[in-house]
C-alpha cells in the first residue's frame, strides 16, 4: 500500500483505495470527456518519460498557464513532478510583463499554455527569457501540442530513469513555485514542498463531509492558485469525481448538468448566486413572494445544530421544503457543502445558504501555508457562523501580543524563492507571521479582523480597522465594493462601487428615469440619498470615530483587468486610490487645490 508522502503518490492511492471510472471530466465540444483512475495515471506516466527524453533535469522549471481548469493541466502536474522539476503555475490574467518577470524569475525553461490569447502573451515576452520552448492544450495552428510530449514518452526507452528519478524525491523536496499576487510590487515565489501541500491535503480530509469514494465536486477557481490546487489533490485523496467548469458563465448550467455534492467559490460568487435567487423572488407575487421572504427572513437568523430551539427548527424544515428546495435545485440538487476561502464571507451569507440546507465553510490560509490554517467543519460539529472554523490538525496557531496571526506546522513553506531577506522577515523561529489580524475566542474558533498592514490612523490618533467597516458595509444588496479611506486625515470616508444591475432594478421599480449610463446613475440625487442611508445604518454598529462620514461612487466596476483588484479578487488599494485621486480629493480637499 502507498504511503502519501509526495503529491504523486495520491493518484496511486486512489487507484489502490477507491478507483474511479470518472476520475476528471472536462466539457470538449458540448461533450463530458472523462478519464479514470487508471488512464490519468498512465497518462501522466508517458508524460514523465516524454519530459524525460526533452532532457528535464531535476529542479528544472515549467511554467503552465491555463484560462480554464481542465484534465490535461492535472496530467500535466503530476508528470512534472515525477521527474523532480518543478511546475510553476501563472495567472492567465496578469500582464504580459508580470509573465516576463515570473518567467525570468523563476528560470522556467518550457511553457505550457493553454489558448492562443495565452501564448499570444507569451510570444510578447518569449524572447526575453530562457524558454526553450512553448506547447498548447488547445490546437493552435504552428505551436506544438502538449500530446507531442505524451507520444514521445510512449516511444522512450526511459523507464529505470524515471524510477530512480521518483524514487529520488523526498518529500521535504521542492514541489512548486506559487507567485503571489500582491497588492504592490514584484510578486513573490513562494516555494512549497511536497510535505507542505501532502500534509495540508491530509489534514483537511477529516472535515470533508462527503464519503470517499461517492462524491462529485464542480471545479472552476483558478487550479493557478494554492486553494483550488490543494482542493483538486484533497478531491483525488477521497476519490471524489472531478468536474471542471466551462466558464462562470456556464456554471449555472454546469450545476445542473454535473449536480455536485461539493465545491469551492469566493465569496463574490456565492454573493452573485444570493442576489439572483432574491431578484427573482421579488418578481413573484401573492401568497408565493410572501413565502419566499419569509423563509429568507428565516434564514437571516439561522444558527446551526438547533440552537434556536423547536418552533425555529420546526418553521425551517416547512421553509426547506416549500422555498429551499428549489434553491438547492437550481444549483443541481445535489450540493451538500460549499467551501468558501480568499476573502471575509458576510454572515448573511452563511445563514441563508446553511438554512437552505447548502452551508458555506468559511475556511482561512494563504499561499505560504499551503493555504489552510482553519476551516469550519459541519462533519464534527464544529461549526461557527463569523468565525474561519477552529485550526486543522498538526498546526499550532497562536496570537501575537499586537493581534497578528502565527502559524506553525507542516504545511508552513519553505521560504521565497531567491529571497531569503523577506523570507527572514515572515519568520520568528517555526513560526510564519500571516500579516492578519485575529483572535480565538474561548471554544478555539479562529475570527480574522483585520489586515495588520491595512489599519490607519487618522490625524487624530484614533485607529480604524478599514475592513470591519467594508464587511457591514458590503452586505448591503446596493454596494458591491468598498474601500475605506482616511490614513492621516481628520476622519475615514468611502470609495464605494455600487451593485450597478441592482441599482438599476431599484431605479425602474422607483420610477427614478434618466439613469441609462454609469455616471448618471452614480450622480442621480436619490440613489446618492440611499447609498447615505446603507451607511447611516452601518454607522450605528460603530463608534463615533469609526464612522464614514463622506462617501464618493466610482463610475466604472472595479475589475482584475483594469487593475482594481488581483486575481483573487482582494482590492489593490494603492492602486485603487491612485485611479480615484480626483474623488479622494474631492473628500478630503487641500487648501493648495
Amino acid at each position: 500500500m502507498v504511503k502519501t508522502s509526495r503529491i504523486f503518490d495520491f493518484p496511486i492511492y486512489q487507484l489502490q483505495n477507491n478507483p474511479l471510472e470518472k476520475a476528471f471530466s472536462t466539457k470538449k465540444n458540448g461533450e463530458w470527456i472523462s478519464i479514470s483512475t487508471q488512464q490519468y495515471i498512465e497518462s501522466y506516466n508517458n508524460v514523465s518519460r516524454g519530459l524525460l527524453a526533452l532532457g528535464i533535469q531535476k529542479n528544472d522549471k515549467i511554467a503552465v498557464i491555463s484560462t480554464n481548469n481542465r484534465t490535461e493541466w492535472n496530467i500535466l502536474d503530476m508528470a512534472i513532478l515525477q521527474t523532480g522539476a518543478q511546475n510553476v503555475p501563472i495567472y492567465p490574467t496578469i500582464s504580459s510583463k508580470d509573465y516576463e518577470y515570473i518567467l525570468n524569475h523563476s528560470g522556467a525553461t518550457y511553457c505550457f499554455v493553454s489558448d492562443v490569447e495565452i501564448l499570444n502573451k507569451v510570444e510578447k515576452v518569449k524572447d526575453n527569457t530562457s524558454l526553450k520552448d512553448v506547447y498548447s492544450f488547445d490546437q493552435i495552428e504552428g505551436v506544438k501540442h502538449w500530446t507531442e510530449i505524451e507520444n514521445l514518452g510512449k516511444h522512450s526507452d526511459v523507464d529505470e530513469l524515471l524510477e530512480s528519478r521518483k524514487n529520488e524525491i523526498k518529500s521535504t523536496d521542492l514541489a512548486t513555485l506559487i507567485y503571489t499576487s500582491g497588492t504592490t510590487g514584484n510578486p513573490k515565489g513562494v516555494m512549497l514542498s511536497h510535505q507542505n501541500l501532502v500534509s495540508n491535503t491530509v489534514d483537511c480530509t477529516p472535515r470533508v463531509p462527503v464519503a470517499k469514494g461517492t462524491g462529485k465536486a464542480l471545479s472552476f477557481l483558478p487550479v493557478c492558485h494554492v486553494f483550488e490546487r490543494m482542493i483538486l489533490y484533497l478531491y483525488q485523496y477521497n476519490s471524489i469525481e472531478i468536474y471542471f467548469a466551462e466558464s462562470i458563465e456556464a456554471m449555472s448550467q454546469n450545476l445542473k448538468e454535473v449536480k455536485p455534492n461539493i465545491m469551492t467559490a469566493v465569496p463574490r460568487l456565492y454573493e452573485k448566486v444570493y442576489d439572483s435567487i432574491y431578484a427573482k423572488g421579488k418578481e413573484l407575487t401573492g401568497i408565493k413572494k410572501m413565502l419566499f421572504f419569509w423563509a429568507v427572513e428565516l434564514g437571516l437568523i439561522y444558527e446551526p445544530f438547533g440552537v434556536n430551539g423547536w418552533w425555529y427548527e420546526f418553521q425551517l424544515k416547512i421553509a426547506r421544503k416549500l422555498i429551499f428546495s428549489k434553491w438547492k435545485e437550481a444549483l443541481g440538487g445535489n450540493l451538500e457543502v460549499l467551501v468558501s476561502g480568499s476573502a471575509a464571507l458576510q454572515p448573511r451569507l452563511a445563514r441563508v445558504f446553511a438554512a437552505a440546507g447548502m452551508p458555506i465553510l468559511e475556511g482561512y490560509g494563504l499561499t505560504e501555508t499551503s493555504p489552510v490554517i482553519a476551516v469550519n467543519d459541519i462533519k464534527n460539529k464544529a461549526f461557527k457562523i463569523g468565525t474561519v472554523g477552529k485550526p486543522i490538525q498538526n498546526q499550532t496557531v497562536k496570537i501575537a501580543e499586537d493581534g497578528e496571526i502565527l502559524v506553525k506546522g507542516p504545511n508552513v513553506m519553505m521560504g521565497y524563492y531567491k529571497d531569503p531577506e523577506k523570507t527572514a522577515a515572515v519568520m520568528t523561529g517555526e513560526y510564519f507571521h500571516t500579516g492578519d489580524i485575529g483572535e480565538l475566542d474561548a471554544d478555539g474558533f479562529l475570527k480574522i479582523t483585520d489586515r495588520k498592514k491595512e489599519i490607519f490612523k487618522t490625524s487624530g490618533g484614533k485607529y480604524i480597522v478599514p475592513t470591519l467597516l467594508e464587511n457591514e458595509l458590503k452586505q448591503s444588496r446596493f454596494i458591491e465594493q468598498v474601500m475605506v479611506i482616511g490614513e492621516g486625515e481628520k476622519m475615514p470616508a468611502a470609495l464605494i462601487q455600487i451593485n450597478f444591475n441592482y441599482v438599476k432594478s431599484w431605479c425602474l421599480i422607483k420610477h427614478i428615469n434618466d439613469v441609462d449610463t454609469p455616471q448618471k446613475l452614480i450622480t442621480n440625487p436619490l440613489v446618492l440619498e440611499r447609498i447615505q442611508q446603507e451607511i447611516k445604518f452601518c454607522n450605528q454598529k460603530f463608534g463615533q470615530w469609526e464612522q464614514i462620514k463622506r462617501f464618493e461612487l466610482t463610475p466604472d466596476e472595479w475589475s482584475i483587468e483594469a487593475g482594481h483588484l488581483t486575481p483573487t479578487l482582494k482590492m489593490k488599494r494603492r492602486i485603487i486610490l491612485e485611479l480615484y485621486a480626483d474623488l479622494y480629493k474631492k473628500i478630503y480637499p487641500r487648501k493648495e487645490d
